[in-house]
């Protein structure tokens, strides 16, 4: 027996060969949750029932920027820009992803595993690290542990590779400045090939609620969301999908001082509450949203249509609505108070395949209304209000082309409107819209 003989013959590599030959495109992953469900697992190829399934996949994002004016604030278009600079290079994003999964005996998944690391010029960090265990007695219970993404809304939970505009939108960014969190997840959906309930998800999670924003968890409070959601359902000249969310959490206060809308004599102020009593209570975050996808079953001239509200209360402090990744402080580290603001906010986004499904045009509208209680010249810090009460509407538009099935580019143009206010330096529209030119290498 020569060494090739022995290499034919030896099970264990011939699942490894086919594993590494296959296994990347076995998986094709469209949300950074991807869940092994009743839409998928009839689907799976099957390397080894003994080993399991290991596959890689990746991709990188280089992109050249131009912005309105040198020192742009662009923290929603992939970072701010340096004072004297209005044009860069970056490596947006390069992630590395690995996925293992583990069949049953009768083909059903056991359990999931999933570690992707996302490199830039910045650094390296640690992105997704879960496991998943599946219960095979009735098939229907999930249980997600590790850092993992938040089911909350779609935008949420649309991996970056596979969206067509460069950025989620603001409002998305601010509610959850990362999109992972450590905590875990229940997900009820029926997995087997009949179930009349199949196209049905419950995600129940309980997280840290800072995500990857902070270094961890620096209070008592937790996040808990729950997302009732219908997959995607084909119709006779369309497919649809959506679904509803909420969110329900909140940060402690660590000060016996708290800030909160009211109102006296017709007009609306930052009102101060000093009581004792606020001292380790919770300065709440809820959040309530709906979501819907709609596309038309074809591939030239197809039609791709999303839109997602979002309504509630927004804790943060007296100059920022985002939520906070670690306990606010100012420059010399003396704690801060929490500011609690009603919100809301949406997005639009329309996708129109261009004859070829290689090219792709892109219109999308969103809007944050960080303090829906004031508008326009209310805004002012006589009232105690900052820039964080000021409302932003973003235009954006752009050409995606896919030269192959492995590397695309996207050219995205974004009109950036802020109201005006009687807040110092937002009395006018700012000089803040960003050109992207992004690529995308993936496999």
């Amino acid at each position: 027996m020569n060494f090739f003989q022995a290499i034919i013959k030896s099970k264990f590599i011939v699942s490894t060969l086919f594993l590494f030959v296959v296994g990347a495109n076995a998986f094709a992953q469209r949300t950074i949750n991807d869940v092994m469900d009743s839409t998928t697992v009839n689907h799976l190829l099957i390397i080894s029932k003994k080993y399991g399934s290991l596959s890689f996949s990746g991709y990188l994002q280089p992109q050249f920027q131009v912005a309105q004016t040198n020192g742009t604030q662009a923290e929603y278009q992939g970072g701010n820009f340096g004072e004297f600079t209005n044009n860069r290079f970056r490596l947006r994003r390069g992630r590395l992803r690995a996925d293992y999964m583990l069949l049953t005996d009768d083909g059903a998944p056991s359990t999931y595993f999933v570690l992707q690391f996302d490199g830039t010029e910045q650094g390296v960090s640690v992105r997704d690290f879960w496991g998943r265990y599946y219960e095979n007695k009735w098939k229907i219970l999930a249980v997600t542990l590790g850092l993992s993404g938040r089911p909350f809304g779609n935008e949420l939970q649309l991996s970056s590779s596979v969206r067509e505009a460069p950025e989620r939108g603001r409002m998305s960014q601010i509610l959850m400045k990362t999109e992972r969190d450590l905590g875990v997840t229940f997900t009820l959906n029926p997995r087997w090939k009949d179930a009349r309930l199949k196209n049905i998800s419950l995600d129940f999670g309980i997280y840290n609620g800072q995500g990857l924003a902070g270094a961890g968890e620096f209070d008592n409070s937790k996040d808990f969301i729950m997302r009732l959601s219908h997959k995607p359902y084909k119709l006779k000249s369309f497919t649809i999908a959506g679904g509803i969310s909420t969110l329900q959490g909140g940060l402690n206060h660590r000060l016996p001082v708290s800030y909160k809308m009211e109102k006296l004599n017709g007009n609306w102020f930052m009102s101060k509450d000093s009581s004792a009593s606020t001292l380790n209570k919770v300065a709440p975050r809820r959040y309530y949203g709906a979501d819907i996808q709609l596309s038309t079953n074809t591939k030239s001239w197809k039609s791709e249509f999303r839109a997602e509200v979002i309504t509630g209360l927004q804790t943060g402090t007296s100059t920022t609505s985002t939520t906070p990744g670690s306990y606010p402080v100012d420059n010399k580290a003396v704690p801060l108070p929490y500011y609690t603001r009603n919100f809301n906010g949406a997005y639009i986004t329309f996708v129109q395949t261009l004859n070829s499904t290689d090219n792709q045009l892109i219109l999308k509208y969103d809007w944050y209304d960080p303090n829906t209680k004031v508008k326009g010249m209310n805004v002012s810090s006589a009232a105690g209000l900052s820039a964080a009460d000021v409302r932003f509407d973003t235009f954006g538009f752009g050409l995606l082309h896919h030269f192959n099935t492995h590397f695309k580019a996207v050219l995205y143009y974004d009109v950036i409107k802020n109201e005006s206010t009687q807040i110092s330096d937002y009395t006018t529209d700012r000089k803040d819209n960003v050109l992207t030119l992004r690529t995308q290498f993936y496999f």
